[in-house]
């Protein structure tokens, strides 16, 4: 398991990364992974290229990241679901509050 994150140049836009499983044990390192970022972008892009696993925690750490990001007002993309990863999204009807590409 491993969440990393990494700002676009102009600053304007955070890339959090994860790998492998997203659970409870990576509650810290993902809050860091956009806390921990000098400034706050407008917009926010979680990739979930090498994710293999995700639960109802990771539901939640990302409504976390959807307040900070300013709730309703806020963009947050979730990218690079693998199949599983997407229909978790789906039945939690997450496509509602989150851009899902």
């Amino acid at each position: 398991m491993s969440i990393s994150s990494q700002p676009s140049a102009d600053g304007q836009e955070l890339t959090i990364t994860v790998e492998g499983r997203f659970d409870y044990s990576t509650h810290l390192d993902f809050r860091n992974a956009y806390q921990a970022v000098a400034g706050k972008p407008e917009r926010y892009v979680v990739d979930f290229r090498n994710a293999t696993y995700m639960d109802s925690s990771a539901l939640g750490m990302l409504l976390l990241l959807r307040d900070h990001a300013g709730g309703d007002a806020g963009q947050i993309r979730l990218v690079n679901c693998n199949p599983d990863v997407r229909k978790i999204l789906l039945i939690s009807s997450f496509d509602q509050l989150f851009e899902i590409a």
